[in-house]
């Protein structure tokens, strides 16, 4: 039977290892762990062992996501000139939850900043240069989290907080319309397309349930095809996205030891 871990940010790469040495498939919640090398070292086991292993960012498998990556790669409104993408809930702090908690991976940047940052990778790929400045409580952890990402054509203004309800959205401005995915855009949502004559058009999806099978159905195809990578979510995705969390970290001064 395979594994699918769910656990403390800083347990991932410790049960993810375990599972791996005695041949249990693994689909391991994000952040796949706490930093790049840890990554790599997961995946080096995958691959010596000939073993599944695929993070679960759940959102890029959802049917919203999938249609508007469909658009944006087929420049349904041309090319993408500036993405705005947030995410942020107000939690009542309590520096024993793991929310505030920043050995185990706590704060807005990994437990939510990580959607924004996986909407501007997976839509305009890796940045030029980078920008990011946060606030933190007393605990060490972030509490917010605003972050920059500069191209050479468009922009991608990111945003993860602690300190307040945000309408959690992703808006793609193209050169010929907008993109948005409605709040709370990494689950399963709706996009709203408007054109720059101002015609706008609502799409829904018949998601049936709360959106996790998307990713377990493809994580159990890939089990039944014998592969040991998604093509999907692939190795070199899960380490570009630690590799810039790993950036932004050094930027705002965190860090997890």
């Amino acid at each position: 039977m395979p594994s699918i871990l769910r656990l403390l940010s800083s347990f991932h790469k410790a049960h993810t290892i375990l599972c791996l040495n005695h041949n249990k498939a693994v689909l391991c919640e994000k952040p796949f762990a706490m930093n790049l090398k840890e990554v790599e070292d997961m995946i080096q086991l995958s691959k010596e062992k000939n073993t599944l292993l695929m993070e679960a960012l759940w959102t890029l498998f959802l049917p919203h996501y999938q249609y508007v990556l469909e658009l944006i790669k087929n420049n349904h409104f041309g090319a993408i000139l500036k993405l705005e993408a947030d995410f942020g809930f107000h939690p009542t702090y309590n520096e024993t939850s793991r929310v505030f908690d920043k050995s185990v991976g706590g704060g807005s940047l990994l437990d939510i900043g990580i959607y924004p940052l996986f909407a501007a990778l997976s839509t305009l790929g890796q940045p030029e240069s980078i920008e990011a400045k946060a606030e933190f409580f007393s605990s060490g952890a972030d509490s917010k989290c605003d972050i920059k990402f500069h191209y050479s054509s468009a922009k991608a203004n990111l945003k993860s907080t602690l300190l307040a309800e945000t309408n959690t959205e992703a808006i793609f401005h193209c050169e010929n319309g907008i993109i948005k995915i409605n709040g709370r855009f990494h689950e399963p949502s709706s996009v709203t397309l408007i054109d720059n004559q101002g015609h706008s058009e609502l799409k829904t999806f018949n998601n049936k349930t709360i959106g996790y099978s998307y990713e377990i159905e493809h994580f159990n195809q890939l089990i039944r095809d014998g592969k040991t990578e998604s093509d999907l979510m692939t190795f070199e995705r899960s380490k570009q996205l630690m590799s810039t969390l790993d950036t932004i970290r050094a930027l705002i001064g965190l860090d997890y030891s």
